[in-house]
């Protein structure tokens, strides 16, 4: 049974978020598209005490930021490359600066969190071929790369991992996924649709919205790159998944498992009873708690 905290949480956190359905995809577009005129796109660091004291922050271009967080006084053994949530059209929150820099701080490993160009300005295109690039170079450094995500970062982290293995490039050591949106088709529609009753959080008109936004193209939605719980998963770096069944994504997370095991993929599932979507990285609850421990014990 959820905490009460959570279950607070999962009240307020919508109603902060002002999360509602759309009215039409056409006024949701210019809603977005005006709400990122206006973004302050610095990295947000105000949920993160001491920030400024405890941490060096360096900007690499490429082509867009990624901030590279190094933290000062301790030793850094590895890296910790985090691809952040939004449903690709949100940039950069505190609450993921916060979360990358507490699993840093318990994991040895500086922060690498790439600014992507966001939807629907911009599709998966303009950062997809950087971002394997990128990942790649710091996997390769000594100590390797922890692949982490949240929501539609997870999908992409998956993303950025299946390219990296098609590559022949340096993959990641592990993956953790929270929440992940990994089959931007909706293949499991009905399952979609009942989840969709009773997530406070996100909707589904936003979801098909987004997701045709992000792929560009109707004949980009099933590609490896935009959806990749339905490509050939064999040969990933093993990986955890965590998600409600609260969650409207939670459909799309079961099907990732099943495919999962077809394809012989080490992955490790943690699904919980009635939790709401992205609950690993909520603050000062039971559930985040338990979540971000399985998630150190998973990487050491």
């Amino acid at each position: 049974m959820p905490s009460r905290r959570h279950d607070l949480l999962a009240t307020l956190v919508p109603r902060l978020r002002r999360s509602r359905e759309l009215d039409d995809e056409a006024s949701e577009r210019a809603r977005v598209e005006a709400w990122h005129r206006t973004l302050d796109r610095s990295l947000p660091t105000r949920a993160v005490p001491g920030f400024a004291r405890r941490w060096d922050v360096e900007i690499a271009d490429l082509g867009f930021p990624s901030y590279v967080l190094t933290p000062r006084g301790r030793p850094v053994t590895r890296t910790l490359y985090y691809v952040h949530g939004g449903g690709y059209t949100a940039p950069i929150d505190a609450f993921h600066v916060r979360y990358a820099t507490r699993l840093a701080d318990a994991t040895g490993a500086r922060v690498v969190v790439p600014d992507y160009p966001l939807a629907p300005e911009h599709t998966w295109r303009d950062s997809h071929d950087a971002l394997v690039d990128d990942l790649a170079r710091w996997s390769a450094e000594p100590g390797g790369a922890v692949l982490a995500g949240d929501s539609a970062g997870g999908g992409l982290a998956l993303a950025l991992a299946v390219s990296v293995r098609d590559r022949g490039l340096a993959p990641a050591t592990h993956l953790v996924l929270h929440a992940p949106w990994v089959d931007l088709t909706t293949s499991t529609r009905a399952e979609t649709e009942a989840a969709d009753a009773i997530d406070p959080w996100l909707f589904i008109g936003k979801l098909d919205a987004y997701a045709g936004w992000w792929a560009g193209s109707p004949d980009d939605l099933a590609r490896p790159e935009v959806s990749p719980g339905l490509a050939d998963l064999a040969g990933l770096p093993r990986a955890l998944v965590l998600y409600g069944t609260r969650d409207l994504l939670h459909p799309g997370c079961r099907l990732l498992v099943r495919r999962a095991e077809e394809a012989g993929w080490d992955l490790t599932a943690v699904e919980e009873p009635d939790l709401i979507h992205v609950y690993g990285l909520l603050p000062f609850t039971p559930e985040g708690r338990r979540a971000f421990g399985q998630v150190v014990s998973f990487v050491s």
